[in-house]
């Protein structure tokens, strides 16, 4: 079986970006965005997943963060779309309830090739994590979903520490997409579609 990989790298006037991912990894992550949190939450994605995750970004972050949390989304969700190739064998749907104290998360995946996101979290939420602006939650969702193309829905129904809220939304994500994204052993050969493409 041929290795899973996406590398992109991504350039404009504000930011500087290289993502390189591996679904078939053992979780190791090496991720440098300028912004903490972030970081934090890609490390989540990578180690929950079992992905093996490069994230290098460099941006305007003398603006603020809003540049580099979007580009690193999109060039995260293009390169994971390459890694998954031709989709034949996997599992396609995926999901994942994940409490982390008196947060949970509730995610569930489709790999179908058509983007489209379904995203709520409870509201009047601290505005920042350290320099995470936490309206950024949806917004890198949705850049990711544009890019990967697939349907994502994003659901926690209760929490209060805004940290917790945001981080079982990855941690959730994480376990989705790597049960999605896994071969299944009894489909070897079969594209789970009964359009015969995704």
């Amino acid at each position: 079986m041929s290795p899973r990989v996406g590398r992109v790298e991504r350039t404009t006037k504000e930011t500087s970006v290289l993502v390189e991912i591996n679904l078939d990894g053992t979780g190791k992550v090496d991720v440098a965005t300028g912004v903490g949190f972030y970081d934090h939450m890609l490390d989540q994605l990578g180690r929950h997943g079992l992905f093996d995750l490069t994230v290098k970004t460099e941006g305007d972050l003398h603006i603020d963060s809003h540049h580099t949390i979007e580009d690193t989304a999109l060039a995260l969700g293009a390169a994971f779309k390459q890694a998954l190739g031709d989709k034949v064998g996997i599992y396609r749907f995926g999901n994942c309830t994940v409490p982390l104290d008196e947060s949970l998360a509730q995610v569930t995946v489709d790999l179908s090739g058509r983007p489209y996101l379904v995203h709520t979290e409870p509201e009047k939420m601290a505005p920042m994590i350290g320099e995470y602006d936490t309206t950024m939650t949806r917004h890198i969702l949705e850049s990711f979903v544009a890019q990967a193309q697939i349907a994502l829905h994003v659901h926690v129904p209760y929490g209060r520490n805004a940290h917790h809220i945001v981080e079982c939304q990855f941690k959730a994500l994480a376990r989705a997409l790597r049960y999605a994204s896994e071969h299944d052993p009894r489909a070897v050969g079969i594209l789970p579609s009964t359009k015969g493409a995704l």
